[in-house]
């Protein structure tokens, strides 16, 4: 079942890795609203079919009280639009800093939410860090150095867009982190989904000018980010954690950062320097180090 379990995870952090190389191609032909837009809608509509087949299948709820069932559903929306609106800010963000660096760049900066949430449960909530989560901010940061900062101490615009979108996705995680006990994932998922396609479409009619011949010279992307990094990545992602210890699942999942400069590589051809990709290495050897149990905490705990 574990073995399983590892494998359809590693499925999901391919389908995320090559998903860079889509939102990348797909700006070729759209604004970054647009592409959200159109890959959020997709993704929306896909997780519908989902969340019918697991409501009919589903356990009954005729005991709650009605009192009860509004709750869930109160609590539900609210989730939903939460998730939606932080998912939309962090993958605009994402989008817009695509357009001004790489894919196998943009992949690990990305990353940094593993490391990034950490850091706000402690200033915000104040729940400690072990001593390996500070090892790995630090050997970020020196990766980080040698990834972003190649002619001296300037650093590319879209570098600095991507780690505006690690720290949103981080936001991201932590409303989930906060709502998923307490609602439906999948229903929760496609709520977001929906709330994120009506922000980014207003977004689209105010700041760009999308026309139906764009989106459909565009359709081989969006299709990809819509259905499968979206809306299967996801569904994926729910089946392949459950019973797993959820700091493996976060390290294998992590693995879709490599993955994007492999498919960067394969797909569009961009190549990485010498320092950029130890910069790389750095950046993944603390993403691992940051998922390691840490002994002298667990002894605490217990």
């Amino acid at each position: 079942m574990k073995i399983r379990n590892s494998l359809i995870l590693l499925l999901t952090a391919t389908i995320w890795g090559f998903a860079f190389v889509a939102q990348s191609v797909g700006m070729d032909y759209v604004g970054p609203l647009t592409f959200l837009f159109s890959r959020s809608l997709i993704g929306g509509i896909v997780l519908l079919p989902v969340v019918a087949i697991l409501h009919k299948n589903g356990p009954g709820h005729a005991s709650e009280t009605p009192e009860e069932k509004r709750k869930a559903r109160k609590t539900l929306l609210i989730g939903g639009v939460c998730c939606g609106v932080a998912l939309c800010a962090a993958d605009l963000t994402q989008q817009i800093g695509l357009l001004h660096t790489t894919v196998g760049k943009s992949g690990f900066l990305t990353s940094c939410y593993i490391l990034i949430v950490p850091l706000i449960n402690l200033l915000f909530f104040r729940r400690r860090c072990s001593r390996l989560v500070w090892g790995g901010i630090a050997l970020a940061v020196v990766g980080m150095y040698f990834l972003c900062l190649s002619d001296g101490l300037s650093i590319n615009i879209g570098d600095l867009i991507t780690l505006v979108c690690a720290v949103l996705f981080s936001v991201h995680i932590l409303v989930i982190d906060y709502f998923s006990p307490r609602t439906d994932g999948v229903k929760m998922s496609c709520i977001q989904f929906f709330v994120c396609a009506a922000i980014a479409g207003v977004g689209m009619q105010l700041f760009e000018q999308p026309s139906l011949d764009s989106i459909l010279a565009a359709w081989k992307p969006i299709l990809y980010a819509g259905a499968l990094s979206s809306g299967a990545g996801y569904t994926l992602q729910i089946i392949g954690q459950r019973g797993m210890n959820p700091t493996v699942a976060s390290l294998i999942m992590s693995m879709e950062s490599v993955i994007s400069v492999i498919a960067g590589w394969l797909l569009l051809g961009q190549a990485m320097s010498a320092r950029e990709l130890f910069g790389c290495v750095l950046m993944f050897a603390a993403i691992v180090l940051a998922q390691l149990p840490d002994k002298t905490m667990q002894k605490a705990a217990n």
